[in-house]
């Protein structure tokens, strides 16, 4: 086999490893409520039983949405597990390890009816997230690092392209005709059990990170095999200098703490990129339009029969607009797609807060309040859904890596948990008007983007790092210098400008 196709087979092999992001979709709030009513009449019978009446609408209320987020803050704490489990075991056994988490959750659920324990479904579900907290950072942390720079994109964007691809196949599974029935939902709620089963027995077929290998391990064999069986080529040197390069100017440097990320001036700016982009896509409100889409589909005069089938296809678009992004990332590159994306968010929020307003005056308003949450779902998924964890792999030496995955995904877990736990409120007191919220938040994070941070594409993280440093060598210039420079579009200096400016950069 030659060494392009065997390269391309390779990748082509780790998208099973993909099912992670698959099992993370299909557990995320809008496919379990597909079966909530089956899940509060199990918990609602089950306490008859345990104390002679049923559950008041209040404290059932509270112990499903216990249900539901308890997934997030599973993913909270996963996600601060990250660190510590990729230096001990490696990026692949990290994953490995976190594989075996599921099976044991599946088994919770699925047995959680027989035995008659809400308790259980709560406990699957907690464990489920903390299944996700852990993969939703290392694998794209996984990919960052072992794929080439012209892949790089294509890769980093899996992720997300396999979560729309679970919410999808939860949608379909959800359906009456399939394990929609109140029979079927501990089943519907266990069936993650397939893939990660699928992933225990094709994880040994992938080699660990070169880079982890190389520059934390200093194993030079191990990561030159890894990188023979990745790039498909005996010649693979190329990559081993730039890896030394990179491990040199990390000789000095042991692996960041949090605490000593955060504090690290030199590189406040990718900081507070990722906190930005990561805090935006949660703060975005996609999960208040998921949790939004039925209502806004009854009003539309919709059945409410026909719903599950009318979301099936919004899960269909989400795919669709999935696929669009991967396909693009490495022609069009990271900031348009994310920029884009949430200028796309940014405005259909206005919009179906104009359309709520309206539609009891204007009918036809309902058909654009439709076309607002597809314009908001097909944004999300197209930039915003994926490209900040391709980010926070890109913007970061290897040293520092770990660490900010670790912000970037407590962030973001953290953010979900707060807008589905205050979105209801804010409704509540702001109505239609709640929706600005997020139209705002869309507008200045993709401002951001803008202003700050450059476009990686085909560039290496030692290229990446440089474009940082130069950065903050800009702003130790005297501003009347600044005055007389010229900007590349980018947040940083051209060369030629800085060669009449008297200082260099490194």
């Amino acid at each position: 086999m030659g060494g392009t196709s065997e390269s391309v087979f390779m990748y082509i092999k780790l998208i099973p490893q993909e099912g992670r992001g698959w099992k993370a979709g299909h557990n995320l709030p809008p496919p379990a409520r597909a079966l909530s009513v089956h899940i509060k009449a199990f918990y609602n019978a089950t306490w008859s039983q345990r104390y002679g009446h049923g559950l008041a609408r209040g404290p059932l209320t509270l112990l499903y949405a216990l249900t539901v987020s308890i997934f997030a803050l599973g993913g909270l704490v996963g996600s601060l597990l990250v660190g510590m489990l990729v230096a001990r075991y490696g990026r692949n056994g990290a994953l490995s390890r976190s594989a075996l988490l599921v099976l044991l959750a599946g088994g919770f659920m699925g047995f959680s009816r027989e035995l008659g324990s809400p308790e259980m479904v709560i406990i699957g579900r907690s464990i489920t997230g903390l299944h996700s907290g852990i993969c939703l950072s290392v694998v794209p942390l996984y990919l960052g690092e072992i794929a080439p720079k012209n892949l790089r994109g294509f890769l980093g964007l899996m992720p997300s392209f396999f979560i729309c691809l679970g919410v999808f196949s939860a949608q379909v599974l959800g359906l009456p005709e399939l394990l929609g029935e109140d029979r079927f939902w501990p089943l519907f709620l266990s069936v993650v059990v397939v893939p990660a089963s699928l992933q225990l027995l094709l994880l040994h077929c992938f080699p660990e990170s070169p880079r982890y290998l190389l520059i934390e391990r200093n194993d030079i064999c191990g990561a030159t095999k890894a990188l023979h069986r990745f790039l498909g080529t005996p010649d693979v040197q190329d990559v081993i200098k730039e890896m030394k390069e990179e491990q040199q100017s990390l000789s000095s440097m042991e692996m960041v703490s949090v605490w000593q990320l955060l504090r690290d001036r030199s590189v406040r700016w990718q900081t507070l990129s990722v906190v930005v982009v990561n805090a935006g896509m949660q703060l975005s409100g996609i999960d208040a339009i998921w949790f939004y889409t039925n209502t806004i589909f009854e009003n539309t005069g919709i059945p409410v029969s026909q719903i599950p089938y009318t979301t099936v296809g919004t899960g269909a678009i989400e795919i669709i607009a999935g696929l669009i992004g991967c396909f693009t990332i490495e022609r069009v590159g990271r900031r348009p797609l994310i920029i884009t994306g949430f200028c796309a968010m940014g405005v259909c929020s206005a919009g179906i807060t104009v359309s709520l307003l309206l539609q009891a005056t204007l009918p036809w308003m309902r058909y654009v309040s439709v076309a607002c949450v597809v314009g908001i779902i097909t944004g999300f998924c197209m930039g915003p859904a994926g490209v900040p964890f391709l980010m926070t792999a890109e913007l970061f030496m290897q040293s520092h890596r770990p660490a900010a995955y670790i912000v970037g995904g407590s962030l973001n877990w953290l953010c979900n948990f707060t807008v589905g736990f205050i979105f209801p409120f804010l409704q509540m007191s702001a109505g239609a008007f709640c929706y600005l919220v997020f139209c705002g938040v869309c507008l200045l994070v993709a401002l951001y983007v803008y202003l700050v941070i450059p476009e990686t594409k085909n560039k290496t993280f030692m290229e990446i790092s440089h474009i940082f440093a130069t950065r903050r060598s800009v702003l130790s210039i005297p501003a009347h210098l600044i005055g007389m420079m010229k900007l590349d579009g980018y947040g940083t200096l051209e060369s030629s400008s800085l060669a009449g400016s008297g200082s260099s950069l490194p």
